[in-house]
């Protein structure tokens, strides 16, 4: 029961708050912002849009290549298309709860390709090491090229002792944390150490594999089609078209945080890219517009993917299935 109201609350709250940030938000607009926006959507270049979606595309389907690399280290080798169905399908499910798309990529493999699930997840967890430190490139990049305009967005946004506050924070429960994981002789801390030790192989996996720089080399591009594929739909509405790259990458950071720590950034996507733009003198409504104009249209590939992939699965995968009963 209270796993139940867990898992309805990870969904309906970010969902919630979604809906209130887009209420108050278009709230705020006057009559002739709301008109800019329709007409913005209106008038937009759908091509551009339609070519970061293959965009896009392309990097789920790089995503399930790379992860060959680690899978075959450990002896096992997938169909590619259950690979990819899998990417697909976890997509789709961080739709729902943020960040339980990994588990169900695993289950995935596990079902189709038994594949053990803890060595499986071991690898999806090792992928996001590398996803969080290359987006941790990403940032530092713009904190270096872009300072200003990320302090004004910062200044305007988050007062510096809130900041500064919350920076020292986490780090405090990160040190306590990692003294409670490595010291601690509860029982509960114990039996959570014997459990993910399955996963440490699917980790190491990564690390060990001779084609370490092929991996890095298909994660660098992967994250090169994410960045790719918001900066061709700037090029949908006129006023965006023009922005610089520096604008570019620190809309794109703003706005996978708010993928990152949302229902797939329903509602904070549009609002986080609008005022990071802002900055660069693109007005609100254009800003807004863009953000919708990139977030609908991944959303809607996403979850057209992710559903045909569920209907795909079993039926290509029959014979494996019938030859198991």
């Amino acid at each position: 029961m209270k796993k139940s109201i867990s898992k309805w609350l990870s969904i309906l709250v970010p969902l919630a708050l979604g809906i209130g940030l887009i209420v108050c938000k278009y709230n705020d607009f006057t009559p002739a912002q709301l008109a800019q926006m329709k007409s913005n959507f209106r008038n937009a270049n759908y091509y551009y849009i339609a070519l970061s979606l293959f965009i896009a595309l392309f990097g789920f389907v790089l995503r399930a290549y790379r992860w060959k690399y680690a899978l075959n280290f450990m002896g096992y080798h997938p169909a590619f298309a259950n690979k990819l169905m899998a990417v697909c399908i976890s997509y789709f499910v961080n739709m729902t709860i943020p960040r339980s798309g990994e588990i169900s990529r695993a289950v995935v493999l596990h079902k189709y390709e038994d594949v053990p699930f803890d060595k499986g997840f071991g690898t999806i967890i090792a992928e996001r090491i590398i996803d969080l430190l290359l987006f941790l490139i990403f940032v530092i990049l713009a904190l270096v090229f872009q300072f200003r305009e990320l302090s004004n967005f910062v200044d305007k946004h988050i007062p510096i002792p809130m900041l500064l506050t919350g920076i020292a924070g986490a780090l405090v429960f990160l040190i306590l944390l990692g003294l409670l994981w490595f010291y601690s002789k509860f029982k509960l801390i114990l039996s959570l150490k014997q459990k993910i030790a399955g996963l440490t192989e699917g980790v190491l996996a990564i690390w060990r594999t001779p084609y370490r720089l092929p991996f890095l080399y298909y994660s660098v591009l992967i994250w090169l089609t994410y960045l790719l594929m918001f900066y061709v739909a700037i090029f949908a509405l006129p006023e965006t078209g023009t922005i610089g790259f520096g604008a570019v990458m620190m809309a794109f950071i703003f706005g996978s945080l708010a993928i990152g720590f949302t229902n797939s950034g329903f509602g904070a996507y549009p609002v986080l890219v609008a005022e990071v733009l802002l900055i660069y003198g693109v007005s609100e409504p254009s800003g807004n517009a863009l953000g919708w104009l990139a977030w609908v249209s991944q959303t809607l590939l996403t979850a057209a993917l992710g559903a045909l992939s569920f209907v795909l699965l079993p039926i290509v995968n029959r014979k494996k299935i019938a030859a198991r009963h």
